[in-house]
């Protein structure tokens, strides 16, 4: 019998010669608005780093015009392209900055950028120009964005919401070879890394996952139980100790040190909007606070730095688990 990563290969081949030609018009279902495309876009901007990554991953770098709201380095295959792409700006970008570009469609990462209270704009907005917006289906599905600063999880998420988005803009730029391509890819490795960790066969190990801090000795952002690190960990067999709903709920750290982790995930990143955005000062904090320090997890040194951007709904969510199931072996776990 094959393993279920030699099957999910074997189906990425068997399947890679079946896809088709978009059929336009497309009609798409999007995050509450319905598109239609009568031919592939000639052009796109991108607000939100995961959009700027799949459609490079689909070899439509040629197709963007400008990118925004980066939190890390763009994957190192994407660098050279990325070089010669403009970067709008660092985080939000401005309408104006947007549609000077005249884009044949904008992509967004989060529904607060584009939506219903877009900080960027709404999608009417863009509508009334003549430009479609695309919202990545991880911000919709199972997620209410009218709660909470980041949104509140109504369901466990998954990477099928991604591998909706990776599919749904290679339908839209009619290139669903590679979207299928990719998507099976991301299956197989997800699959891989899975087993890996699953093979410890652990059985009480619990995490926390760290993202930022508005100060340095105030509450932190960290994971609630049902978005991209939730399911992480549900994969590789580690209990969140956050029980919050919201994406990114704010929790003390008397009650964390009170839920004592096994493991502690920070998060890595380039942006700098806070000062915990760095991550030697979360490594700093966690060994010299009076509470954090006391946690097993720190006193033990099962503390695992991981990329910011791969904590949230992107295809770098795959990168995340192998990254965690191969360091999860050397941590002494059970």
């Amino acid at each position: 019998m094959f393993p279920k990563t030699t099957l999910a290969l074997l189906a990425l081949i068997a399947g890679a010669g079946t896809a088709h030609a978009t059929q336009y018009p497309l009609q798409l279902a999007n995050c509450g608005v319905t598109l239609r495309f009568d031919k592939a876009p000639d052009s796109a901007v991108t607000v939100g780093q995961a959009t700027t990554e799949i459609l490079y991953a689909l070899g439509l770098a040629d197709r963007v015009k400008g990118t925004s709201v980066w939190f890390t380095e763009v994957l190192p295959q994407f660098k050279e392209v990325n070089a010669g792409i403009e970067r709008l700006a660092d985080n939000d970008p401005s309408f104006e900055s947007v549609v000077a570009k005249r884009p044949g469609l904008v992509t967004a990462q989060y529904e607060w950028h584009i939506g219903p209270q877009g900080i960027v704009a709404t999608r009417e907005q863009f509508a009334d120009l003549g430009i479609p917006t695309y919202i990545l289906p991880s911000d919709c599905l199972g997620k209410d964005n009218s709660t909470g600063s980041d949104g509140t999880r109504t369901a466990m998420y998954s990477m099928e919401s991604i591998h909706q988005g990776v599919t749904e803009l290679a339908q839209i730029f009619d290139v669903e070879d590679k979207g299928a391509a990719l998507v099976g890819d991301l299956k197989a490795r997800e699959a891989a890394a899975i087993d890996k960790a699953r093979a410890l066969d652990l059985h009480d190990a619990s995490a926390l996952f760290w993202f930022s801090s508005a100060e340095m000795d105030i509450d932190p952002y960290v994971a609630g139980r049902k978005g991209p690190p939730a399911y992480m960990m549900q994969a590789l067999g580690l209990r969140n100790v956050i029980e919050s709903d919201e994406e990114w709920p704010v929790v003390s750290w008397e009650s964390i040190a009170r839920a004592n982790p096994s493991v502690i995930v920070i998060a890595k990143m380039d942006r700098r909007r806070f000062e915990a955005d760095d991550y030697e000062k979360k490594l700093a904090f966690l060994k010299s606070d009076p509470v954090a320090s006391q946690m097993e997890a720190v006193r033990n040194d099962r503390i695992v730095v991981l990329d910011a951007h791969a904590m949230d709904s992107s295809i770098r969510n795959v990168d995340a688990l192998e990254t965690l199931a191969a360091a999860l072996p050397a941590l002494g776990l059970r």
